[in-house]
């Protein structure tokens, strides 16, 4: 599908993480999502791009307002060039954490997104990519 509309943010500080959800919101409202979706997109940007700055060592989001017919959606891109995932099926198991959280992070968003699709290797960085449709 293509973008109708495309944007590449940094991702290095806390301060770019509050930025990302601000700016989700408001390219999801300007989408049409209704307040549910908004918080559900809203809600992964942050968890992704807290992983990116905290276990990523910093990296970018790219975010894409999609359009296929009639349906609207919004994909965002996250990636870093950090220390990689070194077991992808373990870190997307709920209650799974490194960092002393709940666990819900990777496996929650997958949840709350439409589509998820993640590239992590040792030494490499990882790669999210995540959609909503409305």
């Amino acid at each position: 599908m293509p973008a109708t509309r495309s944007e590449e943010l940094p991702l290095r500080t806390s301060a770019d993480v509050v930025r990302v959800r601000q700016i989700v919101r408001r390219w999801a409202a300007e989408l049409g999502f209704s307040l549910v979706d908004q918080t559900k997109l809203v809600t992964g940007a942050s968890e992704l791009a807290r992983n990116t700055v905290d276990h990523g060592r910093g990296g970018s989001v790219r975010l894409e307002a999609l359009e296929n017919g009639h349906r609207r959606g919004l994909a965002m891109t996250f990636e870093d060039r950090g220390p990689g995932i070194p077991d992808l099926t373990q870190a997307l198991t709920e209650g799974y954490s490194t960092g002393g959280g709940l666990g819900l992070g990777l496996s929650g968003t997958r949840r709350l997104m439409s589509e998820f699709h993640i590239e992590s290797a040792p030494g490499e960085g990882t790669r999210v990519r995540v959609a909503r449709w409305r």
